[in-house]
């Protein structure tokens, strides 16, 4: 049994380390280093990404040490294009290309559809609770289990729902099948 942060002082001799458990022992150390700070948790990043260029590893080993750090050491996505940016400059020094620009191409578009799917339940959320502020106003307190039909409608009910919340006479009528 090992204590990760035994090692928290050794960052050079963990860098150092061929072994690719050295690199992810690392990995873990400087994320919990730069668990609030983005610009420091990037600049680790790149750096133990430009180690993953020095060892000599073959390509799969790389994309999956990468994988993991990507993983370990998440980053804002202001950063984390930059970091791309920054791998291809670390691949064309190097001249190697581990990370090839359809990984990295669908890397960003698994990136951008997170974005996107989050910014919708987002907004449902959000109209969620308008509609609960709506209906609670016009109709008095809400049942637990109304409040839970609300939380996980879907985004087409959520607008059926508003916009019967104007003419319907009852709560009930609100959330009729009609």
């Amino acid at each position: 049994m090992v204590k990760l942060l035994d090692y928290a002082d050794q960052d050079q001799n963990l860098e150092a380390n061929p072994n690719p458990f050295a690199l992810v022992t690392a990995a873990h150390l400087r994320a919990r280093q730069t668990k609030h700070n983005p610009e420091q948790r990037y600049q680790a990043t790149r750096t133990l990404v430009r180690l993953l260029y020095t060892h000599g590893w073959s390509r799969q080993r790389v994309l999956d040490l990468f994988s993991v750090l990507d993983w370990m050491m998440r980053l804002p996505d202001g950063l984390a294009q930059q970091l791309w940016r920054d791998i291809a400059q670390i691949e064309g020094e190097t001249q190697m290309k581990y990370v090839t620009s359809v990984e990295r191409l669908a890397i960003e578009q698994g990136m951008q559809q997170g974005e996107a799917r989050g910014h919708a339940e987002g907004e449902a959320e959000g109209e969620a609770a308008v509609l609960t502020r709506q209906l609670n106003k016009r109709f008095g307190p809400l049942s637990p289990e109304t409040a839970q039909r609300l939380q996980s409608a879907t985004p087409e009910q959520l607008e059926v729902w508003t916009d019967r919340i104007l003419d319907a006479p009852t709560l009930a009528a609100v959330f009729s099948e009609h």
